[in-house]
């Protein structure tokens, strides 16, 4: 879900090109985007840099987010239960996520077995609350089901990202696909919610170079996928709705007026309780400062999960 839009990525000889299991340092970059949401309606971008709002990327309104709360109780109600039923009875799940790597025709945008590997360490490591001690378990374990690798220039520049989703993506509504590609943003997502309506490109998109041991400085550690993945279950940024009291929808993360750049201590852009999640997944901070889900986004991973996914 948005870290504003990029300057312009001048990507050719800036990022590492991995080939034989060599993997370039990391290098400084032009700010990218973590662009978070699809469909167009309810787009937004985490981005490296600064915070600049991009014409063609927005928050969700507050309509909108009303009507997906209220079309998620429906749901549930359908099933029986209720958001925070679902929520409490949620016991976790395995998520099979299979890896579609775009390379161009020249073999760019490559990444090692062993990068793919790490990342799913990564998501492993983050959803099971082992980065503090603070950190809320979701639940949620990745087992990587697949990998498969084309060569294809538009493909990797995330050209016909429609297309190329619809003839590559595996699995149910359960399985994670990621496609990693080379764009302007460090990653973009489908929400569940939409799942029903357009199965074909549910997932994330993910800038190959911020995998572990990519090329993008203070975003090569993989956090990426996990920001991303976060939105795929379903959160919201934790600065969704700024200064408000519904903000993201979860109760323990207190409301933040905007997004974070680094990672500064003590940051509070609002006057509501609490001081900003900067290390929370959900913002826009540096991988490296991220450390954790929350209790209240772990129920609400759940219960999302329930209506959408399990």
């Amino acid at each position: 879900m948005t870290r504003a839009r990029l300057r312009t990525l001048a990507v050719a000889g800036a990022m590492a090109f991995v080939l034989g299991g060599v993997v370039a340092p990391a290098q400084a970059m032009p700010s990218l985007e973590r662009g978070c949401f699809e469909p167009a309606e309810y787009a937004g971008a985490r981005v490296a840099g600064d915070d600049q709002r991009g014409a063609d990327h927005r928050d969700i309104s507050a309509a909108q987010q009303r009507a997906i709360e209220k079309r998620t109780r429906n749901v549930l109600a359908a099933k029986g239960t209720t958001p925070a039923e679902a929520g409490a009875e949620f016991s976790g799940a395995s998520v099979p996520v299979y890896v579609h790597v775009m390379r161009d025709k020249a073999g760019n945008g490559d990444v090692t077995d062993t990068q793919i590997s790490q990342q799913i360490a990564v998501l492993n490591k983050t959803f099971g609350g082992q980065e503090s001690s603070s950190a809320s378990n979701t639940g949620f374990t990745f087992t990587l089901a697949g990998v498969d690798r084309f060569n294809n220039d538009q493909w990797h520049a995330d050209r016909k990202s429609t297309q190329y989703r619809a003839a590559t993506r595996q699995g149910g509504a359960d399985a994670l696909n990621i496609w990693l590609v080379d764009f302007s943003y460090l990653g973009i997502a489908t929400f569940p919610w939409d799942y029903a309506r357009n199965p074909s490109i549910d997932g994330i998109r993910v800038h190959y170079a911020s995998l572990p041991g990519g090329s993008i400085a203070n975003y090569n550690l993989g956090e990426t996928a996990t920001h991303e993945a976060g939105h795929w279950f379903g959160l919201y940024h934790t600065f969704q709705g700024g200064c408000t009291s519904t903000n993201d929808e979860v109760s323990d993360t207190p409301a933040q007026g905007s997004s974070t750049n680094g990672c500064p201590e003590g940051r509070d852009s609002c006057s509501l309780p609490g001081l900003d999640p900067i290390h929370n997944y959900m913002d826009y901070s540096y991988d490296s400062c991220y450390t954790e889900f929350t209790g209240g986004q772990t129920s609400r991973m759940g219960t999302m999960w329930t209506a959408y996914r399990g």
